[in-house]
Order: C-alpha cells, then structure tokens, then sequence
C-alpha cells in the first residue's frame, strides 16, 4: 500500500512510520514506540507532538506512564477538510493582497530586474514567460520582436517544439529579422533579413516591459537572461523598428 499521500498532510516520513506504528500496535509509550521503530526517544517525542497537534495522536495516563494512541484514520478526511478551509481562505486573502504587492512592485519598476536561466528547461521557461506576458495584453497590442539566430533557434526548437502553435493559439504575432539566411513564417508573423552569414548563438526577444536573450555558453549549452524593465525595452523597440524599415521583405 501507497502511503506516501499522507505527505499531502504534511506529514514526514517519521511522522508517518510513527503513526502507522500506533495504528497497528495500539497504545504505546514513548520509549516502546522509540524501540518499534529505531528513532531515538526525543526524536519520538518530538514527531508525537506534532501528531497529537494536527489530531491523529493522541494520549492517557496509565498507571504514571504515558500512553499515545492513534486517532481513528476516518479522522484524515477531517483534517483534509479542514486544510481545503484553510487553503480557501488563504486564496481570499492572497487575492485581496496581490493589488498591493503589485503597488509596491511598480513602485520600483525603474529599477531593472535581471533573472538567469539554464539549460533547455531555462530556454522553455523564457519562451513561456513570453507567452504568458503577451497574453496579458491586450489583443490589438499582442505583438513582440525578435532578432533571430541559428543556434539559439535550434535550442528554442528542441526546449519548446510547439511554442509557436501555442503561439499563434494565443492570437500573439512577432516581427522577426533574422541576422542570418534561413527561417520561414509559420502564422501570425513577419520576417526580415539582415543578410549576413554569421551564426551568432544570441537571439533577442522584447516583448512588453522585457528584454530576452538566449545564448549558448563556452560548452554549447544553452543559457538565457530575462532583464524588465521598460525603459531599457522601449530603447530596443525602437532600434528594432528603425532597423526594421530599412530591411525589404
């Protein structure tokens, strides 16, 4: 049998080999249950306060020692319930406290923020950050930049092969100029070339208030680097434009 769910309770292993104990032995001291389950005694005690708290354990008095006993395991759902409560309630709250938060995150919006990711796994989580921002936006307004190379788009395929499905899914376009040959359109995008044969491993993305950049380190691995901040991303809007008028179709 499974009983790794009663993690979900927030139980540790210890606390679960202990109750389980009590369950098929029944009552038992401190130092008899220590034995049964080759804990040392403080450690024991310890585990059995924090059952008795969450109500699965408790105690009598017998004969002046002390006796734990566990709770009928019905009591589970009890304690399930009371959590889904909780977890409701902290969602009220959480909601009602978000607006401030984002209050004191505007406060400091003229200060960049600079996160670092790596590997394939960081590279999906750029482009999803992409599309989760773009989706905020509003659909007449749902359209990013892009400067594009060669390897850092093979690492972009192989990190998130259907983003552009989910892309084009989510109404977002993009202009893309392409700093070498190569690339086609698939939905929803406009494609330029900057005619050059150089497979520089960086490609930039600016979408919203962010700048993007994945890239490839000394041992070919791919690496990225999301920078908000909305000064910094209008200056790159408006390089990438300029340049944009100036490169025919």
């Amino acid at each position: 049998m499974d009983y790794s769910i009663l993690r979900k309770l927030g139980l540790d292993d210890k606390e679960i080999k202990i109750y389980l104990k009590l369950l098929e032995y029944g009552a038992i001291s401190v130092r008899g249950l220590a034995e049964l389950t080759e804990l040392n005694r403080g450690t024991t005690y310890d585990a059995l306060k924090r059952l008795q708290e969450i109500g699965l354990v408790s105690y009598y008095h017998q004969q002046k020692k002390q006796k734990f006993v566990a709770e009928d395991p019905e009591r589970i759902i009890k304690i399930v319930e009371r959590q889904e409560e909780e977890i409701s309630v902290a969602r009220e709250k959480i909601s009602e406290l978000i607006p401030e938060l984002k209050s004191l995150q505007d406060k400091e919006a003229h200060q960049p923020t600079t996160k670092f990711y790596e590997g394939r796994t960081g590279v999906r989580e750029i482009m999803s950050d992409l599309l989760e921002t773009m989706a905020k936006v509003e659909n007449t307004e749902r359209e990013y930049y892009v400067y594009s190379a060669t390897k850092a788009s093979e690492d972009i395929n192989e990190a998130y092969p259907d983003f552009t499905k989910d892309r084009v899914k989510r109404n977002i376009r993009v202009k893309s100029i392409s700093l070498a040959t190569g690339g086609g359109l698939h939905g929803l995008d406009e494609r330029r070339w900057l005619g050059t044969h150089d497979e520089s491993a960086t490609f930039i993305l600016i979408y919203k208030d962010k700048c993007a950049f994945i890239s490839q380190d000394a041992h070919d691995q791919p690496v990225g680097v999301i920078i908000e901040n909305k000064m910094i991303c209008e200056t790159q809007k408006i390089i990438f434009l300029k340049l944009w008028e100036t490169l025919s179709e």
